[in-house]
This record gives structure tokens, sequence and C-alpha cells, in this order.
């Protein structure tokens, strides 16, 4: 019974917050950019990582650094067709977010949008977990946090 009720807190907690809390820098603004330039791994790394450093930064939040993995996303199927795909994930409290840098079936390499839409929402659990201190979960306030973010990065303009 306590546990539903902590349930419940945290679901209406985590749906009344719509906004991100802090000013987004031109940095990130132009690290995001850049995440459109290449698609190599190596790339994707090292623009990734310093993408994360910089809005951990700004939501004075622990950094969290990224890990690509080169093998095809974690995926489902039912009835022969994929039914379900893990683009990437964050387990709270980790210092990583993983990036699954291949499609499920065919294994080509994501696109950059694709990329960059993962590594955000990656990063959003992050910042509810770090800075909301929510057990992050997809609510209509998470997607609207998320929204606000791309939309201050300029991501939605790309």
């Amino acid at each position: 019974m306590l546990r539903k009720f902590v349930q419940k807190l945290n679901y209406n907690r985590s749906n009344s917050i719509t906004k991100i809390k802090f000013k987004i820098s031109p940095e990130a603004k132009r690290l995001a950019k850049k995440l459109f330039e290449n698609k190599s791994e190596k790339y994707r790394q090292n623009i990734g990582d310093e993408l994360l450093d910089e809005l951990a930064d700004m939501a004075k939040i622990d950094i969290v650094n990224l890990k690509i993995s080169d093998k095809n996303q974690y995926h489902k199927k039912r009835n022969g067709r994929v039914s379900s795909k893990q683009y990437g994930y964050y387990k709270p409290g980790s210092k990583y977010i993983y990036i699954h840098n291949r499609t499920a079936v065919r294994g080509q390499i994501l696109a950059n949008k694709t990329f960059l839409d993962t590594l955000l929402h990656e990063w959003m659990h992050h910042y509810d977990f770090c800075k909301l201190h929510l057990n992050s979960i997809h609510t209509a306030g998470f997607y609207a946090r998320l929204k606000d973010l791309k939309t201050k990065l300029g991501w939605l303009e790309l």
C-alpha cells in the first residue's frame, strides 16, 4: 500500500514538472549541432561526451559518461516482426548512458537525429534522478521536459 502511494506521488510530481530549470549555453547548442556532422563511433563518443558534460555543468549535477555499443539494438519480435527496440539506457545512479549505435535488424549505423534524440532522452533520465530526485519514468511531464530541452538546444529546428 505504501509503495503504491509513493509511486503515485512520483508519477504526479513527474507530470507536474514540464520545463528544465537551467539556461542552455551556446556551447551546448554548438555541440548538439556538431553531432549531425559525422556518424563515426569515435566522433559520436567524443562530441557526445562533451555535450553530456556541458549539460551536467549547466544543470549542476554529476557528470555522466557515454558508452556506445557497436552491437545492434536489443529488440523483441512478435509474429516475425520487431515489436519493440531499446535504443539506449541509463540505470539510475550509474555514471553511464549506453547507446546502441546500430539498428535492430539490419545493423545500420543510427541516423544522426535518432542518435541525438536517444542521447538526450537518456540524459533526461539522469537529470530526473540527480536533480529532481525522481524515479524517472515515461510520464507526460518527462516528455514535456525532454521537448523543452530539445527546443532550447535548437534540436527541433535541425
